[in-house]
């Protein structure tokens, strides 16, 4: 007997591919998607991956591919796992990242569960990345996809043993886009040729702040600008405004090119500096998933660290303290460290763990 598959199933042509490829496999695949909004079938906007649009060819995927297709409504949980926590943290002066909450709480942890309770033996997604069972370390491990330009191993970083002896990522073994939409092409499916997401899906205008606001009904009231020394030197429109590294939209000149070096939300003060003074050796993250491990190694382990999705890697050393906290201490010092990101440790092409920067 097959076994079956649960495909989360966006619209685009990564997930279709993916349900082709487990089909193609021999698994029995389920198409899913997730209703993420109460308006307009869970849809935000045409440029990000949860519109009206998506879910129409997202169906339309499946019934070209000869599966069964079903449109879980998630809202509830949607607006409490990822929309209020991404406002939760501007507010408190940390700047997030919602992909990373929506994998973690809705597709490993939600629709995973919802997959296991219909019978469902595995869960799969259009991820770029890889797992498998490791001898060496007797522990199912997370590492990158074949094509290092679309790895998506870093958003991941939170999957536990679990959910990755039970999850799929068929589209780590493509060596690009160019091959996954040339396979669509093979089967007809009629989102071949569809754009990519880019958007965080409930603030398609990239107006984060004018989303909080409106969400919240909060006037976040203006504050001082200061430098390193902590001296008054401009007045700032509110510190969920601003995020660390950046050095335009103050609305206000200082005579050279200055950044946000730091924010503090009880104060309600937005640091700025010259470049130099952005860089840091070492970073405290805490919420840690360690992969590699069955235990937080307490003597320095040397990893390549990753502090921002797009961002280069970096050797670095890393372990954990007692109550969990991991210190990570760079080799050379890194830019724009910022709170309320993710760091994610690698060796090689595995996922060591990841967490919350935090310090």
């Amino acid at each position: 007997m097959a076994e079956t598959v649960l495909v989360a199933m966006s619209g685009g042509v990564d997930s279709s591919v993916t349900a082709a490829v487990l089909k193609k496999r021999g698994f029995d695949c389920i198409g899913a998607m997730m209703k993420l909004r109460k308006d307009i079938d869970g849809g935000f906007g045409d440029k990000t991956c949860c519109s009206a649009d998506d879910a129409l060819d997202a169906r339309n995927a499946a019934n070209s591919l000869g599966i069964n297709f079903y449109v879980f409504d998630f809202t509830r949980e949607f607006e409490k796992n990822v929309i209020d926590r991404f406002v939760s943290a501007y507010e408190q002066g940390l700047t997030p990242n919602p992909c990373i909450d929506c994998n973690r709480f809705m597709k490993f942890d939600l629709l995973y569960r919802r997959g296991r309770e219909i019978g469902c033996d595995y869960i799969a997604t259009g991820h770029y990345a890889r797992t498998e069972y490791s001898g060496e370390y007797k522990r199912w491990i997370l590492k990158k996809a074949k094509d290092s330009a679309k790895d998506q191993s870093y958003v991941l970083y939170s999957l536990t043993q679990e959910q990755l002896s039970h999850t799929l990522f068929p589209l780590g073994d493509f060596s690009g886009k160019d091959e996954v939409r040339a396979f669509a092409e093979e089967l007809g499916l009629l989102n071949a040729k569809k754009h990519d997401s880019q958007d965080i899906c409930f603030v398609p205008d990239g107006d984060y702040a004018g989303f909080i606001c409106k969400r919240t009904g909060k006037s976040y009231p203006r504050g001082d600008f200061v430098d390193i020394n902590g001296n008054k030197i401009g007045e700032h429109l509110g510190h969920i405004r601003y995020t660390i590294g950046q050095r335009k939209g103050f609305g206000v000149g200082f005579g050279e090119r200055m950044y946000v070096k730091a924010k503090d939300a009880q104060k309600n003060t937005v640091t700025l500096s010259r470049d130099e003074a952005l860089y840091s050796s070492s970073l405290i993250a805490d919420d840690f998933n360690w992969i590699l491990f069955s235990e937080p190694p307490r003597e320095a382990v040397s990893v390549t660290a990753r502090i921002r999705y797009h961002g280069k890697e970096a050797p670095a050393k890393a372990y954990a303290d007692p109550d969990g906290k991991v210190h990570i201490d760079f080799d050379q010092p890194q830019r724009a460290v910022t709170k309320g990101q993710a760091v994610v440790l690698y060796q090689g092409d595995i996922v060591v763990g990841g967490g919350r920067i935090c310090g």
